[in-house]
């Protein structure tokens, strides 16, 4: 073997060597930096001057004999079989310069190149199934950005960008192939990453289009055609091209173009059967032996699907009632020939697959796909192909023979991925409603299990809820309902946690698979690949959806795409339709597995990055919550609050309370403006007992989230303390923002808790720290707070200037809560003096900002102030009934506007209780309480729309 023939490079990612695949030893970040040059130069000769120039640019060029000593370096790590004083072979000095001769197939960008060029070809040819594994190889050597080593250097720039723009269009021209051979509901998942990566390629759009269209989302592809269209005007200032016009011209028609086109049946005669083959028998589906509960709609589906398509793969997790569906579908229907039904679930030989398929249709042995294709020729019958996920390649291959051999045939097939060849149709068969059929299946099998059992008084809800705890699957839920027989259902949902040992013993005539719920999860775990199960069991840690940078993030899997995207075929991990970036969630059986599926030390490795992704994520978006991006953040951190729920556990699990004051202190404004009141408090305190040696800065901003959520807690006393504290102790880390916020709380709180404060000064000197931040944000709080603390002390004047420079302020910066707290105090003012119908308008402005926000702790206050203005306008019924509704929302909320306000808040109460006679008042206000926010929100709309 010759020297060049053992040496590779790789430079698809950080630069590397190997010699006789052993990695070799490249020196220092100049050194690499000199064999990155000869690699760019792809054999030819850099001159040494130049090389010195660009290796050392910006800095004090070397020496050439620096530069010697570099290449004597390389040369003894890429020859070291090379005999002292040989010439070298692979890295040369010719003339003024040196290169490196390495052939084109030692480094993978050229390899890459070239599989990129076929896989192309394959494509215009019409071999789409050969380009996309072509191009998919191409794609398999990129480790990272190309000479990601050199991220900003001018030398490698050019082919770095060359590299990444072929890249790109290899990602396209795969995707391209994956449509062609009619996987295109598969391929919209990657376009959809796609085309956010690279928002301004039209091509990604024109396939993402392509992709939705064909897999029957019509709307999904106009919208993304919308999108790309908005993309490119905003950013650009350019029309689509040509391509995505056209496209979306043909949309709108429904072009038949853009219908995929059917695999074509086979050439020629069919073959008659085989002389001796038996007659044709009615089939062998098996008697039901319980009854079927619900999924009409499933069936009707799939029925539907199995008249249009001759191969209808019902898809989803273990238990989930893929076998059951598909043998009432088959029972439905009235062929006359068949329906047959092939077990393979136990069949662990690919090559018995042909001779199992014949013998359960009553065939002679079949030696071969073909074989058996010939006689089934010209029969016409549907064979239910049940559980493939274990032989998904050979039994694909066979399926695709008989379709294409035999026109009569049809085959409904269950499996936990789609068998992925071409004129498939997959329905993802979903889990049981919890509340209807799902509790109707419980109470059949537990009647079934213990004659006479029916639930307890009240017990159906209970039923409901255990059901939805098993997330709806069928097994699951008939494996609970046989505990009948020894618990009630409130043990059974108890011990939920430990599913996996309570749902076992199931009747001894289901499959081994089967009859326990942990084996049925097994199952599907021993199919996937390394690098699957890998990401499939950390991904345990996560609560609720995620996103595919949270999965990165979290389970430290990369690259994550391919592998998530295999568990969400392989019906382990659920993409939500509909979500863009797509999100992805796991059913809390499958999530128990995998965490348990974690070593000790693997689930503490987890467990720290989830930690470590909570707190990014926390503290990334907290910094713009202020500003125009707030409700779209608000929105995500609700979502994510499981997450956070958490990390907080696992965090004091172990001990790591400086942690929890960090997140939070990161989570506060989360916690107040959505009334997560009591469990920012409880976190908190939590945290502060197990880091009392935390930092000044970290106290300062978790000890001022407690003073601000002490406040709507009602505890002005406790509130203005934890103020006072917060800003020594932000003063003390330096910490002007927080500095600033405390201080001007302090004003407001030490007013309301009646301590000896100079609220004025405080508050002027919140408003010039503030100004000194430069925080937009923070110093419209500050004037707001400086204007309620005038307020309080009677100076409406001042109160009113500070009001209007803080709507000023807040609007310039987007900060829409402090310029609807101004209006606020404008409307409780407006009541002061009277004027009821002043303050209901500006009560329908903030109400209409909080919609938005889904703010609840000011939409409550607002709703508590509005109820004033509602007896002064002479509508004191309705008054009572929205302040029900503000006592029990607000009681579920841990937010009391009339303890956080009080000045003003027993005097709105008062207002409205006095209003009514006690026991008219407590009737209305009782009919409040059973209202939810939505209810109680459209009610005092349509009062101040009549105002």
């Amino acid at each position: 073997m010759s020297v060049a023939e053992g040496v590779r490079f790789g430079v698809l990612g950080s630069l590397r060597a190997e010699v006789g695949a052993r990695p070799a030893g490249l020196g220092g970040p100049r050194q690499r930096a000199v064999l990155a040059m000869l690699l760019i130069a792809r054999g030819r000769i850099v001159p040494a001057e130049r090389i010195l120039s660009e290796v050392w640019e910006g800095s004090r060029p070397a020496s050439p004999t620096t530069l010697h000593g570099y290449v004597a370096d390389l040369r003894r790590a890429l020859e070291p079989e090379r005999p002292p004083g040989a010439p070298a072979r692979l890295l040369v000095r010719e003339g003024p310069g040196y290169a490196l001769r390495a052939a084109p197939a030692a480094i993978d960008a050229e390899r890459f190149t070239d599989l990129a060029v076929r896989g192309r070809r394959a494509l215009e040819d019409g071999e789409p199934g050969r380009a996309a594994d072509l191009l998919g190889q191409a794609l398999a050597l990129w480790r990272g950005p190309a000479y990601a080593d050199f991220d900003g250097a001018a030398f490698a720039a050019p082919d770095a960008a060359r590299l990444e723009d072929l890249r790109a269009a290899v990602r396209e021209d795969r995707l391209s192939a994956v449509i062609a051979s009619g996987r295109h509901a598969a391929a919209v998942g990657e376009l959809e990453a796609l085309v956010a990566e690279q928002p301004l390629r039209e091509r990604g759009w024109e396939l993402l289009a392509l992709a939705l269209y064909r897999s029957g989302r019509q709307a999904d592809a106009l919208a993304a055609l919308r999108t790309v269209r908005r993309r490119l005007a905003d950013e650009l200032g350019a029309d689509p091209g040509r391509g995505l016009r056209e496209l979306e011209a043909a949309v709108l028609a429904q072009d038949p173009r853009l219908t995929p086109v059917p695999a074509e049946p086979g050439q020629g005669p069919s073959p008659a059967p085989p002389a001796g083959e038996p007659a044709p028998s009615p089939g062998n589906l098996p008697f039901a032996l319980s009854s079927f509960v619900g999924r009409d709609g499933d069936l009707t589906a799939a029925a539907r699907l199995l008249k249009a398509h001759r191969l209808v793969t019902l898809t989803g997790p273990g238990g989930v009632g893929k076998t059951r569906l598909a043998l009432e579908v088959a029972r439905a229907r009235t062929d006359a020939d068949g329906p047959w039904l092939v077990e393979i679930a136990g069949l662990h030989t690919p090559d018995l697959l042909t001779a199992t398929i014949a013998a359960a249709l009553g065939l002679p042995a079949a030696a071969s796909a073909d074989q058996l294709a010939g006689m089934l020729a010209g029969r016409e019958l549907l064979i239910v192909l049940d559980n493939c996920e274990h032989l998904l390649a050979p039994a694909a291959m066979l399926v695709h023979t008989l379709l294409a051999r035999c026109g009569g045939v049809r085959i409904l097939a269950t499996s936990r991925e789609p068998l992925g060849i071409t004129g498939e149709a997959v329905y993802e068969v979903p889990p049981l409603p919890a509340a209807t059929e799902a509790a109707e299946l419980f109470a059949r099998r537990a009647a079934a299990a213990q004659p006479g059992w029916e639930p307890e008084p009240g017990g159906q809800e209970r039923v409901a809820a255990l059901c939805a705890g098993l997330d709806g699957i069928p097994l699951a839920i008939e494996l609970a309902a046989a505990q009948c027989r020894t618990l009630s259902v409130g043990q059974i949902a108890n011990a939920l946690e430990n599913r996996f040992t309570l749902l076992v013993g199931g009747p001894a005539s289901r499959p081994d698979r089967h009859r326990t719920l942990l084996g049925t999860v097994a199952w599907s775990d021993q199919l996937l690949s390394p690098q699957e199960r890998l990401l499939f069991h950390r991904l345990g840690v996560l609560r609720a959806g995620f996103d595919l940078e949270t999965a990165a993030a979290v389970t430290g899997v990369a690259p994550v795409l391919a592998p998530l995207s295999a568990l969400v075929r392989k019906s382990l991990v659920t993409a939500e339709p509909g979500t863009a970036p797509r999100r992805y969630r796991m059913l809390e059986t499958l999530r128990q597995y995998a965490l348990g599926a974690l070593s000790p030390e693997e689930l503490a490795r987890a467990r720290e990055r989830h930690r470590a992704w909570a707190l990014t994520r926390a503290e990334s978006a907290e910094r713009h919550l202020r500003g125009p991006q707030g409700a779209a953040l608000l929105e995500g951190l609700s979502r994510d609050q499981p997450e956070f729920r958490a990390a907080f556990a696992s965090a004091l699990t172990e001990g790591d309370g400086d942690y929890v004051l960090r997140l939070g202190g990161a989570l506060f404004w989360f916690w107040f403006r959505m009334g997560h009141v009591a469990e920012g408090l409880a976190w908190l305190s939590e945290g502060f007992a197990a880091a009392p040696g935390a930092d000044a800065g970290t106290r300062a901003r978790a000890r001022f989230a407690v003073a601000a959520l002490r406040y709507l807690a009602g505890r002005p006393a406790q509130a203005y303390e934890a103020a006072r504290t917060a800003v020594e102790e932000a003063r003390e880390a330096g910490d002007r923002v927080t500095e600033a916020s405390a201080t001007g709380y302090a004003a407001y709180l030490g007013l309301l808790a009646g301590a000896p404060v100079d609220a004025p000064a405080l508050a002027r000197a919140a408003v010039e720290m503030a100004r000194g931040t430069a925080q937009g944000w923070l110093e419209a709080e500050a004037l707001m707070i400086q204007g309620m603390a005038l307020r309080i002390l009677g100076d409406l004047p001042g109160a009113g200037a500070a009001f209007r420079e803080a709507i000023a302020a807040a609007h310039s910066s987007g900060h829409d809560w402090a310029a609807d707290g101004a209006a606020w105090c404008d409307m409780k003012t407006a009541c002061d003096r009277g004027e009821g119908a002043r303050a209901l308008a500006v009560a329908g402005d903030i109400l209409a900002a909080m919609d938005r926000y889904g703010d609840i702790s000011f939409w409550l206050v607002t709703v508590h102030s509005a109820t004033r203005a509602l007896v002064l306008t002479g509508r004191a019924e309705q008054a009572a009934t929205l302040m029900g509704a503000v006592e029990a929302i607000g009681e579920r909320a841990g937010v009391s506007p009339e303890l956080m306000d009080p000045l003003d808040g027993p005097r709105e109460a008062a207002a409205v209780r006095e209003a009514l006679p006690p026991e008219e008042y407590e009737c209305h206000a009782a009919r409040g309480r059973a209202l939810s926010r939505q209810e109680a929100s459209a009610l005092l709309a349509g009062l101040i729309a009549r105002n």
